[in-house]
């Protein structure tokens, strides 16, 4: 069926209303997701026992299980549909959302913000219900409409949350109720989702799925052998965050003892074999015998994309998780002619949210170019060299300071001290964050492009890679400094450049204007 061009105010047009009602509901479960960053400064001053290390350890849980929950919902929504796998998601996640807003230890707070990183699925059930609307034509613009208005969520609550904790609600349990309101907003719009949308238009033709799940298709012995390397990093993200648990202390011993650590990571491996056996069982006597043409597609274009997306998303995860943070600390010797700081919690978290507010125009820009350009690999390229340079800038916005004489750490001051400088670190950060937003609606404007009945799973896989990244990226923090820490994410865009340089092939059909 033949598309005509989609404008976004034209809400008698079916797929320009649910275009709108799925970038609400995503925009929702970023909200509830990053609800922690902008008042973790407040939680350090009210908790005696909780340390700045514990804090590094919870923002890294926060992006954990996200991670398998990507991979899960993008098969169940290849075989369910979107819509009631959305809804039931922003519904489930308001129990680990209140257990977090109200918890009073260290483990309540860990255990229920590992589950709420679940809610971050969201975000590839809403590109499938985007690519069943739209035609390759017009996926790119779509894409990232959808994604650049949704990711706004973390902007929106970088302002808000400490607005409401502080201003409108006040006392020493206002960011509690906070966090608590986000997750009620977004569990009763997951029962309006439900009954809101539709699955596919009218008049698509949809090949039902029977029986049991089956494994990701893999159409050639290399594929297959791509495939093994590629899940591996999944799991190993994961034993990460296992690892830095064990780290934690609660009542002076670790979180998890090495007993435990080890029974982990054994059950991670061990789960890791039986997928990739599953999988090679699976597909091996189909390529012995032969694939059909029309069903071949290149695994590598996969893993191309789940390189980028581990450097751009990963780092968007990563950043927005810690610049609340890093501003109020940072320029916390900027004073006014009172002597009073200027960059207050409040604005700490304004400046940070200017790194997603670019969401509303980045991402669909990226997505507009890859659609135009006529070819999505340079599309691609151009946004990973801008992250490479926005994120090499940004770590030159503070320079070492003076040794904390309680904490042994080496702090962080800005290079120059002055509002001028306060101001050219904002442009810069938007800078590094309109490539970073680019980057990733040139990923997803390419995933619908490379098999359309599996939307779903790639877009799952290379959605969890952006997790994978944020893992990574986050473990690293946890052991280094701020400045440090951006240049480690300029060298991953970098190395993510190379191999997708290399790696991505055009997909067939990427223009096509019919469903």
């Amino acid at each position: 069926m033949e598309q005509s061009e989609p404008r976004l105010l034209n809400f008698k047009d079916p797929s320009i209303r649910t275009l709108h009602l799925t970038w609400i509901a995503f925009f929702l479960t970023f909200v509830v997701w990053f609800n922690v960053a902008p008042i973790l400064t407040k939680m350090l001053d009210q908790f005696e026992w909780l340390t700045k290390a514990n804090v590094k350890s919870i923002i890294l849980c926060n992006v954990a299980l996200t991670i398998p929950a990507r991979v899960v919902v993008g098969n169940l929504i290849d075989r369910y549909g979107p819509r009631v796998i959305f809804a039931g998601l922003m519904v489930l996640t308001l129990i680990p959302g209140l257990m977090f807003a109200f918890g009073d230890t260290l483990t309540m707070l860990t255990i229920s913000r590992l589950f709420l990183g679940t809610i971050g699925a969201g975000f590839v059930i809403g590109i499938k219900m985007t690519a069943n609307w739209f035609t390759p034509k017009y996926i790119g613009r779509a894409e990232g409409f959808y994604a650049g208005w949704g990711n706004f969520g973390s902007a929106a609550v970088a302002a808000l949350v400490p607005f409401f904790a502080i201003t409108v609600i006040g006392g020493e349990d206002g960011w509690r109720w906070s966090l608590a309101i986000t997750s009620i907003m977004c569990a009763t719009y997951g029962v309006f989702y439900f009954f809101a949308v539709k699955d596919h238009p009218e008049g698509v033709e949809v090949k039902k799925k029977k029986g049991k799940l089956e494994p990701m298709p893999i159409t050639s012995i290399k594929d297959l052998v791509q495939y093994w390397f590629w899940q591996f990093p999944l799991f190993g993200a994961i034993g990460l965050v296992v690892y830095n648990l064990h780290k934690q202390q609660v009542d002076g011993q670790a979180m998890l003892n090495w007993t435990t650590v080890y029974i982990l990571w054994g059950v991670l491996f061990f789960v890791y074999l039986m997928d990739v056996i599953k999988v090679t069982k699976h597909n091996l006597p189909k390529i012995k015998a032969g694939i059909p043409e029309k069903e071949k597609y290149s695994f590598a274009n996969i893993g191309a994309l789940n390189a980028t997306y581990f450097a751009n998303f990963g780092a968007e995860l990563a950043i927005v998780s810690m610049l609340p943070m890093f501003f109020y600390q940072v320029f916390s010797t900027l004073l006014n002619t009172n002597g009073d700081r200027i960059v207050t919690l409040e604005l700490a978290g304004i400046i940070a949210g200017s790194f997603a507010v670019i969401n509303l125009i980045a991402r669909p820009l990226g997505g507009l170019l890859s659609d135009k350009m006529g070819n999505r690999k340079k599309t691609m390229v151009f946004y990973m060299v801008g992250i490479v340079v926005g994120f090499f800038l940004m770590a030159m916005i503070p320079q070492y300071g003076p040794v904390d004489s309680i904490t042994g750490e080496v702090t962080l001051v800005p290079l120059y001290n002055t509002v001028t400088w306060l101001i050219a670190s904002i442009v810069i950060t938007i800078f590094a964050s309109f490539f970073v937003q680019g980057a990733e609606g040139a990923t997803f404007a390419i995933i619908p492009t490379i098999k359309k009945d599996m939307t779903g799973r790639i877009a799952g896989m290379a959605g969890a890679y952006g997790n994978v990244g944020a893992v990574v990226y986050l473990f690293l923090y946890t052991m280094t400094d701020e400045k440090t820490f951006l240049y480690l994410l300029s060298a991953g865009a970098l190395v993510s450049l190379i191999y997708a340089a290399f790696a991505l092939k055009e997909p067939k059909g990427a223009f096509e204007d019919y469903h």
